[in-house]
Parts: structure tokens; C-alpha cells; sequence
């Protein structure tokens, strides 16, 4: 799924399936399944170059944007018949009509922001060290998102 999400999405831009050399192909992955890792090595977007972003959602949706265009595309899979063998279903989801498979439609969203450089900060009950917008207060301390206690009353 994840390589003719990526396939069709770059169709769908206008572009070839090239790599990022840096943020300029953004891909939000509605999933954490396996189509993730297939977008990574095809597009080289990753989390840690910042433009493979996880937005859980639990759809087997992947949006693509075009930095350098400010084209946007999502990509749907529809709902597959899954009586068949394994086999079966990923000659589909590869070679079927795209109409078949996927829906074509513009994101829910925006191309997600650039990312950006933290300071860290020491926690101060553990010591160690965490993005500074991850820290949070408590009693006048500073503590990463292990040691924080929520107060839900």
C-alpha cells in the first residue's frame, strides 16, 4: 500500500517519484503500519528529516505535499475484500485500476510546519535531558513527560 501511495501521490503532483534531498516532499501517514516504512525508502521522507509525520487517525490515508509547489494530494485506500489469499490482495492493491483501490482527494489539513531545533532542558527529577517543548511544570519544576503526573480531577 505504502508503495502505490507513494506512486500515485507523485502521479497525482506532477512529479516524478524522486527523493527529498531535504523537506520538500512532505508525506502525513494516517497509520503506522508497514506503507509507512515503503514511503520512507521510496521518497525519503523520514521522521527524522521532519517530513514523514505520523497524524494517527487509524485510516490507511497518506497526504503528500509539494513544498516548492504547494501541491497537496491524500491518498484513501478503500476497503479491500480480505476473504482472498494474501497474494491475491497485493496484486490488487499494485496493479488494479487506481479508481479500484484508492480514493483521490485534496488533505484534511495543511502541509504540516518545518521543523524546527529544541534547546534542551534537565528534568528535575530524573536528571536527564529533554526537548524543551516537551518539558513540563509542576509545582514550579521541570519534568520530561516520564516523571510529569497529570492532575486530571
Amino acid at each position: 500500500m505504502g508503495y502505490r501511495a507513494a506512486e500515485l501521490g507523485m502521479e497525482a503532483l506532477g512529479i516524478p517519484v524522486e527523493r527529498a534531498a531535504d523537506e520538500e516532499i512532505v508525506c502525513v501517514a494516517e497509520n503506522d503500519a508497514c506503507g509507512a516504512d515503503c514511503v520512507q525508502y521510496m521518497l525519503s521522507c523520514t521522521v527524522g528529516k521532519g517530513n514523514l509525520v505520523f497524524r494517527p487517525s487509524g485510516k490507511m490515508a497518506y497526504s503528500f505535499f509539494d513544498r516548492r509547489t504547494g501541491k497537496s494530494v491524500r491518498i484513501l485506500f478503500r476497503q479491500m475484500d480480505r476473504t482472498g489469499d494474501r497474494e491475491t490482495m497485493i496484486r490488487t492493491v499494485l496493479t488494479a485500476p487506481k479508481d479500484e483501490v484508492v480514493e483521490i482527494k485534496a488533505p484534511l489539513y495543511g502541509a504540516p510546519e518545518k521543523a524546527r531545533h529544541f534547546d534542551s532542558i534537565r528534568c528535575d527529577r530524573c536528571g536527564e535531558f529533554c526537548r524543551e517543548d516537551k518539558i513540563r511544570l509542576s509545582l514550579g519544576e521541570r519534568h520530561c513527560s516520564d516523571c510529569y503526573t497529570p492532575y486530571d480531577r
